[in-house]
């Protein structure tokens, strides 16, 4: 595989979001005819019956995703990861996404006033949430919303509309403390398991 290839798929594998051309291009230093090029090889290494992963056309870019003879097993790992227990940062991260989502992740960093990449990632792979579009804001970021496993896990019968209802929201976004305390109200009625060690915050 060529080194161009190479890189376009280290680009695909580090991140969680489908890179169009274009962003593959300015994140690897090359020509987008290049990278067009780098994608037919990494498709051809990457192709269901060859690879446990393949590439794919999504959201208007390129993403990896599980082929389909290991597609089960994945799921398997990915429902023993969802039964873990939340991490605070995570479960933070999940109330934004609740009570304020759709939202993008810098709109949750924002909210929270540290990075939302690893606990967003945390939330993707257990199924609590899940992109919704892109937002109008520059760059064009992906958004974030709860899921009807997320409603499960809750108990929300009638989904956000069972949320239990903020004091003072306002115009703004909500503060992160505040529907993170909600939140974890509504966790600990419904038997969530949520971690206590401060040591994890920044890995999920």
């Amino acid at each position: 595989m060529s080194a161009n290839a190479r890189v376009v798929e280290a680009l695909l594998f580090v991140t969680s979001e489908p890179l169009n051309e274009r962003a593959l291009a300015q994140a690897s230093d090359l020509s987008e005819p290049d990278v067009e090029e780098a994608l037919m090889v990494v498709g051809q290494r990457h192709a269901q019956g060859v690879s446990g992963v393949v590439l794919e056309r999504v959201s208007g870019g390129w993403a990896l995703r599980a082929a389909d003879e290991t597609a089960m097993a994945c799921a398997r790992l990915l429902d023993q990861l969802a039964q873990r227990p939340l991490s605070r940062a995570a479960l933070e991260t999940l109330a934004v996404v609740a009570y304020a989502g759709p939202v993008s992740r810098p709109e949750i960093a924002r909210i929270r006033g540290v990075a939302a990449d690893h606990p967003v990632q945390s939330l993707l792979e257990r199924g609590l949430i899940e992109e919704a579009g892109r937002s109008d804001r520059p760059g064009n970021p992906l958004l974030y919303r709860t899921t009807t496993r997320f409603d499960r896990v809750f108990g929300l019968e009638e989904g956000r509309h069972s949320l239990p209802l903020l004091d003072e929201l306002g115009d703004d976004l909500p503060d992160a403390s505040a529907v993170r305390d909600r939140l974890q109200a509504m966790a600990a009625t419904q038997g969530v398991s949520i971690e206590a060690p401060a040591a994890a915050e920044h890995l999920s």
